[in-house]
């Protein structure tokens, strides 16, 4: 995944657009994109900073718990049940998935 920018860059773009030059000026001084710059001063004036927001995060697992345990049973039981098996056993037990989860 590419890093945001740093904030040293974007002080300095924000700074630059205060003096008066344009985006397009900017972007050209700091070989950045044009649309980088715009939106940097477009997240300054909604929420006061260009900072960049979070990057990525955790995505809980979909079985879990109880579930997984299910699961597992299932498998340590019969080595053979398939995955659409599995998901329509799941879909009794009140839990509605993709097979491919």
């Amino acid at each position: 995944m590419v890093k945001p920018y740093s904030m040293d860059l974007r002080e300095r773009a924000l700074a630059r657009l205060e003096e008066g030059e344009t985006s397009y000026e900017v972007a050209a001084a700091l070989k950045v994109a044009v649309s980088s710059v715009i939106k940097w001063a477009a997240r300054k004036r909604r929420l006061g900073s260009a900072a960049p927001g979070k990057m990525g995060g955790h995505r809980p697992y979909l079985i879990d718990g109880k579930h997984r345990a299910f699961v597992l049973g299932e498998v340590e039981r019969d080595a053979n049940i398939t995955l659409h098996q599995l998901t329509a056993a799941l879909a009794e037990r009140g839990l509605t998935i993709h097979p491919a989860s």
